[in-house]
């Protein structure tokens, strides 16, 4: 039979089954697992799988079907592997907010360093605008200039006064989307806006850390009533990379990209203290968002630091 991975406990799998719709529990044959040594996860919601049912009525996962693409990370338990997040989306949206908890630098950088590769259509939400003041609302519209001017689309929602839902769940109807963002940001609000009835846990913010709390366990593939599935993923604290190449970075900067090409190096130009360089000219010119670069180049010096048993080959 052939399936699509639902919700992903760890060990265990949920598996709707194409035809009949039927849900069934499932887990890995050990080979499999072995082969798949470098992942925490072998298996991500959204892939496609082929199973068969023992006589104890429980899945057996034989094999999984190529992806058409597929968003990884470092794990964040253990540097040396890598973490599946979600497979065969059509898009993926971003949940961030400028206070409560304070938006990270950097963060919004590296989600999109993880979709870039895979050409997946990013949507970036800043929520909780019903507590955005007048500093805070000046932000985001820095923010939104930035991301909107190199292609992205930037929402600013809040699930207490209704801002931006409606368009939200236009863009969600009839597509396979993930749903990522902080801890704390508002996510399992929005999604419950997203899909009426369906009630889920909403996490305060942590007064000790000013982080949010964790209120997704597992990532878990969530129909919508419009048409469409939500991928709901836990929060994201830290977002780190063991797989990419220093050109990784520079390539899936899409702006610095565009731009390399009237470098004197061309794509291989890392855009730091190479002569000629186009980037840092459109940078010192405004034409670059300098935040974008700034972030840039952190990425950069990150992957720098880190030794040859850190890094892992691209998956």
């Amino acid at each position: 039979m052939q399936g699509i991975v639902q919700r992903s406990t760890g060990s265990w799998y949920e598996i709707r089954e194409m035809n009949s719709q039927q849900i069934y529990s499932c887990r890995l044959v050990g080979k499999m697992k072995l082969d798949k040594h470098d992942l925490t996860n072998p298996i991500a919601v959204g892939d496609q799988i082929l199973f068969t049912i023992d006589s104890n009525q429980i899945g057996i996962i034989s094999e999984i079907l190529p992806r058409r693409n597929y968003i990884i990370r470092q794990s964040p338990k253990n540097k040396h592997q890598l973490h599946l997040i979600a497979a065969n989306i059509d898009q993926a949206i971003l949940v961030t907010t400028i206070i409560e908890p304070q938006l990270k630098p950097g963060f919004i950088d590296r989600f999109l360093l993880s979709t870039e590769p895979q050409n997946i259509p990013v949507t970036i939400v800043f929520n909780k605008a019903d507590i955005y003041g007048k500093d805070e609302l000046e932000i985001f519209n820095i923010h939104k200039s930035i991301y909107e001017k190199i292609g992205y689309r930037v929402l600013l929602t809040s699930s207490i006064d209704k801002i931006g839902i409606k368009e939200l769940q236009e863009q969600l109807k009839n597509k396979i989307t993930l749903c990522s963002g902080q801890s704390g940001v508002g996510k399992s609000s929005l999604l419950n806006e997203m899909h009426e009835g369906r009630a889920q846990k909403t996490g305060e913010i942590s007064g000790f850390s000013g982080k949010g709390t964790h209120t997704t366990t597992f990532a878990e593939m969530i129909p919508l009533i419009n048409g469409g599935y939500i991928i709901d993923t836990p929060g994201i604290k830290l977002m780190s990379f063991n797989n990419l190449q220093l050109m990784d970075v520079s390539h899936n900067f899409r702006e610095l990209f565009e731009a390399s090409s009237f470098c004197r190096f061309g794509a291989q130009c890392l855009h730091r203290n190479e002569p000629d360089c186009e980037v840092k000219l459109r940078v010192s010119k405004g034409f670059i968002s300098g935040i974008r670069y700034d972030n840039y180049l952190t990425l950069i010096e990150e992957i720098e630091a880190q030794n040859h048993w850190e890094r892992k080959k691209r998956y």
